[in-house]
């Protein structure tokens, strides 16, 4: 695979100077033999813990459901799940559950008869068939209708399924790939989500960080994507503002990669000189103590301090549970996806934005 550039940084100066240089080791490589995986830009040990997961499930055809915050680049990890596996000659076909009505919903996944509906004049094929040998990403799982998550659990445990209004069994090979922003456990709590399909779909879940947890990243996504727009452009920037760069790092990036590769664009959009540089109140850096927090941060640190006042007791009468107005398992479910050992809550620091000292 001729393998795309990046860039590495210059320190010592007051401008990082931008320079062609080999994939990021983050990267995965191309040692599979059945495909070339798309490119993944970083070195941090928690995307590197990523494609190492990516690199034990793809080669199976195990369903593989992707958590992650949005914008932190689920559908990349799926491609290359794809990409990496014995069905990379095969079609890739992505579905987003949330961007169609759920009245056509079942009619794109599983196609319709001429007639199934009005205005169905013709024969549509449906999703699943556009997959056979290949792989269905369903994006925004955790939005599909109650009342099509049955026949999804159908198609995927007995590989077959009936076009809307048809009547034929149609057989099908398709590997699905899910993924979401939305907590499935909580929502199976709530029977928001059937437990049984989320039992099937969670086969192999793989956990996608969110920028502020590897913001050693930032420095090579911001050159990837400057170098990239600037390309498009026909700018010639060749360095980056060290001022400018320590503000992208200190930035939270509630949007995550997405985020910050949308600002970069603007920024080159905006530059007129060789040294990319920005003063934008949007990346400055705040003190810690005037410093916003997330939803989930206040929310972590609110199940923390509970969990110190009950000495880690979670469930019974002065139970953390109890206190926080929670079901038991709710809470529980909680914890895990903020990281909270259960019984450990009075040794976890609280986490706060992170950021890297250049």
């Amino acid at each position: 695979m001729e393998q795309k550039m990046i860039a590495q940084t210059s320190c010592g100066t007051s401008s990082f100077e931008i320079e062609k240089a080999p994939l990021a080791k983050g990267a995965l490589n191309s040692d599979e033999p059945w495909g070339s995986p798309p490119h993944i830009v970083g070195n941090s040990a928690a995307l590197g813990r990523v494609l190492d997961m990516v690199r034990v499930v793809a080669p199976t055809d195990a369903t593989v459901l992707i958590n992650g915050e949005t914008g932190t680049g689920k559908e990349l990890i799926a491609e290359a799940i794809h990409k990496c596996s014995k069905r990379s000659k095969g079609p890739f076909v992505k579905v987003n559950c949330a961007a169609i009505p759920a009245g056509l919903l079942e009619s794109e996944l599983f196609g319709h008869e001429r007639g199934a509906y009005t205005g169905a004049v013709a024969r549509g094929i449906g999703r699943f068939e556009r997959a056979h040998r290949g792989t269905l990403f369903l994006d925004e799982i955790g939005d599909l209708p109650l009342e099509l998550q049955p026949k999804l659990l159908r198609v995927i445990q007995e590989r077959q399924f009936e076009r809307l209004g048809g009547f034929a069994t149609i057989q099908t090979d398709v590997r699905v790939i899910c993924a979401t922003h939305r907590n499935l456990v909580e929502m199976v709590d709530e029977r928001e989500f059937r437990a049984d399909l989320f039992y099937r779909l969670s086969v192999f879940p793989i956990e996608l960080p969110p920028l502020r947890e590897r913001t050693e990243d930032i420095r090579l996504l911001v050159h990837h994507f400057v170098m990239d727009y600037a390309a498009r452009m026909n700018k010639r920037i060749t360095a980056i503002s060290e001022e400018f760069m320590t503000a992208l790092e200190c930035h939270s990036w509630p949007g995550n990669v997405r985020e910050l590769q949308n600002f970069i664009e603007r920024s080159v959009i905006l530059s007129s000189g060789s040294v990319l540089s920005g003063t934008l109140p949007e990346v400055t850096c705040a003190s810690k103590s005037f410093e916003a927090v997330t939803l989930e941060e206040a929310e972590r640190s609110h199940i923390l301090q509970t969990l110190q006042q009950t000495e880690g007791t979670v469930g019974g009468r002065g139970g953390a549970a109890a206190r926080l107005g929670l079901p038991r398992t709710t809470l529980i479910s909680k914890m895990r996806r903020l990281g909270i050992n259960r019984g450990h809550g009075s040794a976890l620091p609280m986490r706060t934005a992170a950021s890297v000292p250049i």
